[in-house]
């Protein structure tokens, strides 16, 4: 018989989750009668291993042949802890942690738990949205191409249909500078479409005057990339959005800057007032040169791409704090939020300022922050990062669900993987959290969602731009992108779909996931997939707001409930090879079932439903 203890079941730890200052934790251990156990305590530490509280726990009961021991505890300090369990017996004392034998001694895996701050909360628009992300430059162009201050060298496609632009140039560079003019105008003509997949909220790729088709390489804060159009066009954008009922958020990309900007000015294009050109540029204290003007720190060495003294006065004035900052500027301008690019890489002061800014201008902003792992105990350049016990960021970007939904279609999983990453980061996360977290299948970062569930393959770039998914290959794809996509809309959290994936786009990494949207070759069935799940979410309070619980993840067999309001939903999904006979409930949505007996149905290999619970 083992020791008994699960941190995510009622039974052992109440309440589940994250704390509060002051709210009370209670504790629930159970143990073998046949371990002559003196005394139980949790042992509370920081995450430095120091000591924050032990908790004397007392035997309470009696269940079967297992005596149960209790303990209460409380916070008052918000922060990250861990902690295990010290059990004294009659022969000794061990250690209990949270994987591996019961009486290993040695290093072991902790229980996490978090207190985070009493008034942590996100905007209500953002818990349970259905998010719809958007490359600028190849979504969509209408009208012609207005190249006035463009920054220079740059090519445009005559044809949108036209392969990106993967080559380097003589000096073996990869300059990205290759647009086919998507717009504001073009994204506001498809803003029906858009709304037509249940879309609450349009997550755009930088717009900002930039050097490339990507415009992570910022040439001017304040001003649209001219190609896109003028600001009263994003203005249109974001009316046309607020309209239908859809937030906009900018991708906020404030760890470096492009060295052809205004800031540093390396081709001298805007006047030689930047910090490459004169020691005396108001931008000179943004930078860390090594040897000015020449060497100096950049983002992972490109040296287009120079970091920026995040903390720098000067620098944080004219991002969040002065009068017309960045962030206002843009929050006037008809933003509701931004995405912070990397954000493990802005301080912690840094991004407690810009939430804090945000809310002053706009009370209901986003702050969601790209983060690729768990982001409650992200690590990063040795500093433990307060996303969420400080009250950072609202949401970040849920990679962690798209690597269990691959490793589990891909047939690497059998579902108990699944469970324990969804659970995982539910339990480790503020709620507020993971309602609004981006939860993703494709992002402009990774491959598309119709390649990454079938190839591996790890050729050239000349390779991947030739490269499609042969017929039988593109069957298994979208075989599997039906399920993949019903997790994605079930879990909690805020399912986004990177443009084209709901019209069947497929690519490799950057640039090949940065095609044109396919206008008139759209797979339309996939389409109409998404617009089904986008209209279900909309439609029940439980899947976007509810609780989850798995009550089945084995064997290819996925079932969870989602519960809200005191209605529950029970999804289900077979990736077995065969039937999944289910009972009880009134059917909400289905594919690939049948009904058999009475109150029974058939769900077939590759199949979802959902049921309303008795």
């Amino acid at each position: 018989m083992r020791i008994l203890f699960d941190s995510k079941l009622s039974a052992f730890k109440e309440p589940f989750g994250t704390l509060i200052p002051g709210q009370t934790c209670t504790l629930h251990i159970h143990i073998p009668e046949t371990v002559p156990t003196v005394k139980v305590e949790c042992i509370l530490c920081h995450p430095d291993g120091s000591l924050a509280l032990s908790v004397p726990m007392e035997k309470v009961s009696k269940k079967g042949a297992y005596e149960i021991f209790r303990g209460e505890f409380s916070f008052r300090d918000t922060g990250l802890y861990f902690y295990h369990f010290y059990i004294t017996t009659r022969g000794g004392g061990f250690r209990l942690f949270k994987y591996g034998n019961d009486t290993n001694m040695e290093d072991g895996a902790l229980w996490q738990i978090s207190c985070i701050p009493g008034d942590f909360h996100t905007p209500d628009w953002s818990k349970g949205a259905t998010i719809y992300q958007v490359f600028p430059d190849r979504f969509c162009k209408v009208g012609d191409c207005d190249l006035t201050g463009k920054l220079e060298p740059y090519t445009v496609h005559e044809n949108w249909d036209d392969e990106v632009d993967w080559r380097p140039n003589a000096k073996g560079e990869i300059l990205n500078n290759d647009f086919f003019g998507g717009n504001f105008r073009g994204i506001t003509e498809k803003m029906d479409y858009i709304a037509s997949l249940g879309t609450t909220i349009l997550y755009l790729n930088p717009i900002s005057k930039s050097f490339s088709s990507h415009r992570y390489d910022t040439g001017d804060y304040k001003q649209p990339d001219p190609i896109l159009g003028t600001m009263e066009d994003f203005r249109a954008l974001c009316d046309a959005a607020h309209k239908r009922g859809i937030k906009v958020i900018l991708d906020g990309v404030y760890s470096h800057t492009g060295s052809d900007s205004l800031y540093f000015d390396k081709n001298r294009t805007f006047g030689g007032n930047g910090a490459y050109c004169t020691k005396n540029s108001p931008y000179y204290s943004w930078y860390q040169f090594k040897d000015w003007p020449d060497r100096y720190n950049s983002w992972w060495g490109f040296d287009t791409l120079p970091t920026v003294n995040k903390m720098d006065p000067a620098f944080v004035e004219y991002i969040i704090t002065g009068r017309d900052s960045v962030v206002e500027h843009w929050l006037n301008a008809g933003c509701d939020g931004f995405r912070l690019d990397v954000a493990d890489e802005l301080p912690n002061e840094f991004l407690v300022l810009l939430k804090k800014r945000i809310r002053q201008i706009r009370p209901d902003a986003l702050l969601m922050g790209e983060v690729w792992e768990d982001a409650s105990n992200k690590e990063s350049y040795s500093q433990l990062r307060r996303y969420f016990v400080d009250g950072e960021l609202d949401s970040v970007m849920n990679y962690p669900f798209r690597t269990a939904i691959l490793k589990l279609l891909r047939g690497q999983d059998d579902g108990r993987g699944l469970e324990n990453t969804v659970m995982t980061i539910a339990e480790n996360y503020p709620r507020e959290v993971l309602l609004s977290n981006m939860n993703l299948l494709s992002t402009h970062d990774s491959p598309r969602i119709l390649t990454a569930l079938v190839d591996d393959f790890e050729g050239s770039r000349e390779e991947k731009a030739a490269r499609r998914l042969p017929p039988e290959q593109m069957e298994t794809a979208l075989q599997r992108l039906y399920p993949a996509a019903f997790l994605q809309y079930t879990l909690p959290g805020s399912p986004s779909i990177y443009y084209g994936d709901e019209a069947g786009m497929e690519g490799h990494n950057d640039p090949f996931n940065r095609r044109t949207y396919p206008w008139g070759r759209e797979n339309r069935e996939l389409t109409d997939w998404f617009r089904k799940l986008g209209a279900l979410r909309n439609a029940q309070d439980a899947l976007r707001l509810g609780d989850i619980r798995f009550f089945h993840a084995r064997d290819g067999k996925i079932g969870f409930t989602r519960e809200y309001a005191g209605k529950a939903l029970r999804c289900y999904v077979n990736l077995s090879e065969e039937n999944w006979e289910i009972s009880g409930g009134k059917v909400l949505f289905g594919h690939e079932l049948r009904p058999l007996a009475p109150d029974w149905i058939a769900l077939a290999p590759m199949g979802v439903c959902i049921t309303e619970a008795e």
